[in-house]
């Protein structure tokens, strides 16, 4: 007898399904099932991966083996717009499955969930009503489904008499499309009611169904189950359960929401047919269900929106076939509106439309015709325009949009494809039948702007953003599953951490995949790449999964079967779409509470196939950071820059690039691309993006040939003179995909589409397409006359290479986009340099892009009442100052009040005269203390912070508020001045400002606190500026990095290790014991953080003396684990004064560079440097050559030098020099050069001279 499973939960019933569809489909195929159904709760997350899934799994004659059939559980309250709820009138949710038929029936499906989500959505149900059921039934299958639906919730709790209106109800709505459904779970519940809807199917003629209401695959599923309910509520498995029926919104104390047993599983046929052993028919009955439905195919032809054209160029009214193409009278209208606009932008971009660009244009149009796409480049060239006007910030194009004239033409992309050979068919291919994919960059502020307008002029039921489902990854399950079953924390993140840090590794391979290569095919170590030290962790995970008995073992089973359950929804960063109809006649949707937009139900990679186009908005803080530099140029120098039309041969920009002084630019300021920079010597557009290419994994090895052609280091070659003409702007090096399509063409004769083809399958490493294009290549090639022995050289070359080729476009477009930063740096860099901070985001980069600027010689200072503006912003010496709107307690309207008032009657005078100027409504207690703190107020000289704190002997009042209240009087006094009969008289009475207490300046540990209290950083400098060198080459470690490794010093291989810190002695608590003993408390800081430890007995006594608040300390100390605990603690060896590191610890100073980049400069200055300052430190002088390993080191041995702060500074403006210093702690080196690569090592023993 056949049956099917009409009643499934996938695991997109979100933690309360644990069923994956691939699995379930295995399962139904293997049994033999004709149908499935999805029925999730209250969404249809899951549907388009379900019907998919159904159409890969097919039998010899194609037919599907199983069919799918789609449906929802739907949660039904009495009124969906009801969201007031009491704990005496709660909100009742019933269960309810219903089941399309029909194309119909999947339309109101979509109707009914999208409208659940948008009208009835009610904390995290979305909802629906018998309204809308009565409304949108056509085409749907009704059941009476579980215990949880109307019909057994009314037999349970209202009576038969109240249960059959209900049963009439919804027989009366759906009539043949209504069938009681019989669930046999082993609850007592289930067979009370199973007995009254038996007597109503009777009495009605009502066929009966069975199901059973699958949660999991299978039976030994239910704790993996058990589980995702507890991650689902925030429950522990040891909680006692409620295995009762319930909702999973019950509370009850001290218990936890479950299912009742293990019988909610995907059950076989004879699993079934057991169960229902005295109903078959009520199995056969599933097969009248499977026959009504029609085979569903979500796939859908893309559906643009319209957008509408001047009746001058609606002038087709009948369709036009091109090929398999069929044109529509609309989209051949929009078409002649492109092809009118391309050409008034053709006019406008080149001074002269030559017939070269003519045939490109045309062949474009053409492309664009026959596809079918003109309405997407209108509608995207439409949202840019109306974004440039609004003052949006708008890239010039990204991906192989750039590639298109005619997107160039219409004002899409920025960039001139022609000038740069960027190929129309990376774009658009007619071979490959797929949208158009342009994704625009907007400044952050404005991408939102944009999206405002997309939606006011197309709908907001028109317009959405794209759903993404979280799963639960490797090391998120085992760290989920491990706190529900009440793991201790310390042990569940080892256990986690023996995941290899691959993105995407899954937890199934790591227990099961062969480790190496010689254990069999895609193992661990190839596919994965997973190095020697991670397949020991895989080991030791194995052996833990081995032991089912011990928690780890079981952590590990459960967590294997989890893995990759849906976990929770969030929203695409950029995805927007939008479609030519209300979107709930398309597709169904969510809402989301971070979104005013409608969501998609629908994932990104489904969106395309379901009819419906998706354009990226992204937001580029790198636009936002040039719209703010250029509004600081204006404002401070009258000079408007338009970014786009700046010369792209400036000296002064290469000069920056040469030096390699890219920190803050866009996409050049890593130290490695830093040091290629240096060695390249860019002096042309060609080699920005050519770098921007070839910096990436694979291709990077190629980097020193580049450099070396370049620089007439290395000979350029070529396998073919035809080559020249594409390699040699990048040396005979294939850089990018744009030149292997380029060569296949001119060499081999491929057409354009299949030189896209060839791309793309390289790309992948596609081997039965590639094995097809060789033969077309070998043979076109050697029509052409071409030698047979060196095509097979350059298609191994293009396979080994074209899989790390880069796309062109893009790299032009980010490449220009780099350049307008660097330019701008160049030129106006404290402007600059402002608005890098100002979009730095964190307090880390921040502090990092102020030792930027004060390297590049820019005063960066605190805030200034008379000086600073909301963000930061540079003053009339060229000095960066700190914005006023970067101080916590310091709000919006504050800042707005003050810069107004300055704007319109000038700088403040002294703190009486800001004090009565200003709306203390705004600028409150708060924010006067804020200012204060962080020194805003500095530049009043007559006083200092301390005053403003300070309470006078007998006062209750600081000074602040003494101000405070002078202002409050003044203005009371000028308010009654100006509502008298004679306010334009002088007043008589004058008031006196108060005095204020003449105390000491706080000490600069107290300032910095403050400043850091109300900024995060110190702004007064750092104690620890004057030892970045000792920090960075002498083996310190970071506070932050320390307390990193002390909380996860079990799972250190090193746990006794020696530490060096260094820090500022914040805080020192000396105190005596009841015992009389001596001991303390202290507190010490870095840049990263601050620890605190104690010192006892002699300890205290030796060491004390050092650790007084505000000095500036070197510790050295080791994790000692406390006698008879499970706990560390830090045992201090010794104690110094930082000053002294650098001449009680130097034992060798070693200086790499290369030949080519020692200067006279250098040599002069080291040989002064030298015969100056005679010491006790080694000085190794290594001249190394990367490129041939070698490597010849001159070291002092009749004398050392001496290290002072020029050699440091020396050292610290010469980034090409790579610093070593061997310490006498330890002798290992402690570099700044970790990735040094290896080299073979010829030692001269050689005096040190020059």
């Amino acid at each position: 007898m056949q049956f099917s499973h009409l009643h499934v939960h996938t695991q997109y019933s979100l933690l309360d399904g644990a069923a994956s569809i691939p699995l379930l489909y295995q399962k139904a195929i293997s049994n033999q099932m004709p149908a499935m159904a999805i029925s999730d709760h209250g969404n249809m997350f899951g549907v388009f991966e379900f019907v998919a899934e159904a159409h890969k799994n097919r039998d010899a004659n194609g037919k599907l083996k199983v069919k799918p059939i789609v449906g929802c559980e739907f949660y039904l309250t009495e009124n969906r717009h009801q969201k007031t709820f009491t704990k005496e009138q709660r909100d009742k949710r019933m269960h309810q499955i219903l089941l399309a038929k029909n194309e119909e029936g999947y339309r109101n499906l979509i109707k009914l969930t999208s409208l659940g989500f948008v009208e009835g959505m009610y904390g995290k149900y979305p909802r629906i009503d018998k309204e809308l059921i009565q409304k949108y039934h056509q085409g749907l299958i009704a059941t009476t489904c579980c215990l949880g639906a109307s019909v057994p919730q009314a037999i349970l709790r209202k009576g038969e008499e109240e249960a059959e209106n209900e049963f009439k109800w919804w027989l009366n709505i759906f009539q043949e499309d209504f069938y009681v459904e019989l669930q046999r779970h082993g609850m007592a519940e289930q067979d009370r009611v199973n007995e009254v809807l038996l007597r109503f199917a009777k009495k009605y003629k009502v066929k009966v169904i069975a199901s059973n209401d699958s949660h999991y695959v299978e039976q030994d599923d239910f704790t993996a189950h058990d589980i995702l309910l507890c991650i689902n509520t925030g429950e522990k498995l040891a909680t006692p359960a409620i295995r009762d029926f319930a909702d999973d919104d019950i509370n009850i104390k001290d218990k936890r929401f479950a299912f009742p047993n293990d019988q909610f599983f995907f059950k076989t046929k004879e699993e079934m047919a057991k169960a229902f052993a005295d109903l078959p028919e009520a199995l056969d009955n599933t097969n009248e269900i499977v026959d009504k439905v029609d085979p569903l195919n979500l796939t859908r032809d893309i559906l643009l929106p319209n957008f509408p054209v001047e009746k001058r160029f609606q002038i087709h009214t009948k369709e036009e076939i091109i090929g398999k193409n069929k044109i529509s009278p609309d989209a051949n209208n929009q078409w002649e509106y492109l092809k009118h606009i391309t050409y008034e932008g053709a006019s406008r971009r080149y001074t002269t439309v030559t017939p070269e660009i003519k045939e490109r244009i045309e062949f474009e149009l053409f492309t664009v015709k026959t596809m079918g796409f003109a309405g997407y480049f209108l509608i995207v060239s439409d949202f840019i325009r109306a974004g440039r006007e609004k003052g949006v910030f708008i890239g010039p194009g990204r991906g192989s949009a750039a590639g298109s004239v005619v997107a160039y033409c219409i004002g899409i992309t920025n960039i001139d494809p022609i000038k740069y050979n960027l190929l129309f068919e990376r774009f658009l291919n007619p071979d490959r039948k797929s949208m158009p994919d342009i994704d625009t960059d907007f400044d952050d502020e404005g991408r939102q702007k944009v999206i405002d307008y997309v939606v006011e002029k197309y709908g907001k039921n028109q317009v959405a953003q794209i759903i993404t489902y979280g799963t639960m990854a490797a090391k998120m399950s085992i760290k989920d599953v491990a706190r529900v079953m009440d793991m201790p924390l310390p042990e569940s993140n080892a256990l986690a951490k023996l995941i290899p840090e691959k993105p995407g590794i899954e937890l199934r391979r790591v227990l099961h995949a062969p480790l190496k290569s010689k254990e069999g095919e895609k193992s661990l170590e190839e596919k994965e790449a997973l190095s020697n030290d991670e397949l020991e962790n895989v080991k030791k995970l194995r052996e833990y999964y081995k032991q089912p008995a011990i928690p780890a073992g079981r952590v590990l089973r459960e967590a294997e079967r989890l893995e990759g359950s849906v976990r929770n929804t969030g929203i695409h960063a950029a995805g927007i779409i939008i479609a030519p109809t209300d979107l709930t006649d398309l597709i169904p949707i969510a809402t989301a509470k971070d979104s005013p937009l409608w969501v998609t139900q629908i994932e990104g990679n489904d969106i395309e196939s379901a009819g419906i186009i998706k354009m990226d908005f992204l937001g580029l803080k790198t636009l936002s950071i040039i719209k703010n530099a250029l509004a600081l140029i204006k404002q401070l120098h009258n000079v408007e820059i338009d970014i786009d039309k700046i010369p792209l041969d400036d000296s002064k920009t290469y000069s920056l690039y040469q030096q390699g002084s890219t920190i803050g630019t866009f996409q050049f300021e890593s130290p490695g691309m830093q040091k290629y920079l240096r060695e390249l010597k860019p002096d042309q557009f060609e080699d920005l993006i050519a770098m921007n290419a070839l910096y990436r994994p694979g291709p990077m090895a190629y980097i020193p040939n580049y450099i070396d052609r370049k620089h007439g280091r290395e000979a350029i070659s070529y396998d073919l003179p035809e080559m020249q003409e594409f390699l040699e702007e990048t040396y005979g090096i294939t850089v990018y995909q744009e030149q292997v399509m380029l060569l296949a063409q001119k060499i081999a004769g491929f057409s354009k589409g299949d030189a896209d083809v060839l791309r793309k399958a390289m790309g992948k490493k596609n081997r039965e397409t590639l094995d097809k294009m060789k033969k077309q290549f070998i043979e076109g090639a050697t029509a052409n006359l071409l030698p047979a022995e060196r095509l097979e050289k350059i298609w191994s070359d293009w396979e080994a290479f074209a899989q790390y080729a880069f796309n062109k476009s893009h790299s032009t477009c980010y490449a220009y986009v780099a350049y307008q930063t660097a330019y701008l740096k160049a030129h106006y860099p404290a402007e600059y340099m402002s608005a890098v901070l100002n979009n730095a985001g964190s307090i880390e980069k921040i502090t990092f892009f102020m030792e930027e600027s004060r390297r590049m010689g820019i005063n960066v200072l605190g805030p200034d009442i008379n000086e600073s503006l909301k963000g930061f912003a540079v003053n009339k010496k060229g000095e960066i100052r700190f914005g006023l709107g970067g101080l916590k307690g310091v709000g919006e309207a504050a800042v707005e009040n003050i810069i107004e008032e300055r704007n319109k009657k000038g700088p403040f005078k002294d703190i009486f005269d800001f004090i009565k100027r200003i709306n203390q409504r705004s600028v409150n207690k708060k924010t006067l203390e804020s200012l204060a703190y962080a020194g805003s107020f500095d530049c009043f000289t007559s006083l200092h912070r301390a005053q403003y704190f300070t309470v006078a002997s007998g006062e209750d009042v600081t000074g602040l508020e003494k101000i405070m209240r002078y202002g409050q009087v003044m203005g009371q006094q000028q308010a009654s001045a100006a509502n008298t009969l004679f306010g334009d008289l002088p007043v008589t009475m004058e008031i006196p400002p108060p005095r204020m207490l003449d105390v000491a300046p706080w000490p600069l540990v107290v300032q910095l606190d403050h400043e850091k209290e109300v900024t995060g950083i110190y702004l007064s400098g750092h104690p620890l500026d004057n030892y970045k060198f000792e920090i960075q080459h002498y083996g310190v470690t970071a506070i932050r990095d320390f307390l990193h490794f002390r909380d996860t010093i079990r799972e250190q291989s090193n746990p006794g290790r020696p530490f060096r810190l260094v820090g500022l002695v914040a805080d020192a608590q000396h105190r005596i014991a009841k015992s009389g003993n001596k001991y303390g408390n202290f507190i010490i800081e870095d840049y990263t953080g601050k620890m605190e430890f104690p010192l006892f007995s002699d300890d205290y006594l030796k060491i004390s003396p050092l650790l007084q608040a505000g000095s500036t300390v070197l510790i050295n100390g080791f994790l000692k684990q406390r006698y008879n605990r499970d706990e560390f603690e830090f045992k201090v060896m010794g104690v110094t004064l930082a000053e002294t590191m650098i001449a009680s610890l130097t034992r060798l100073l070693q200086i790499d560079v290369r030949p080519q980049d020692i200067t006279q400069e250098m040599i002069l200055f080291l040989e002064k440097y030298f015969k100056k300052n005679p010491g006790r430190t080694t000085f190794k002088f290594a001249l190394t050559d990367d490129r041939n390993t070698l490597n010849t080191s001159l070291i002092s041995t009749s004398q050392g030098i001496e290290m002072s702060a020029e050699l440091i500074q020396f050292l610290n403006n010469n980034p090409s020099l790579q610093v070593s210093v061997q310490t006498i702690w330890s002798d290992n080196f402690y570099t700044s050069n970790a990735n040094r690569s290896r080299r073979f090592v010829l030692e001269l023993n050689l005096q040190f001279t020059f």
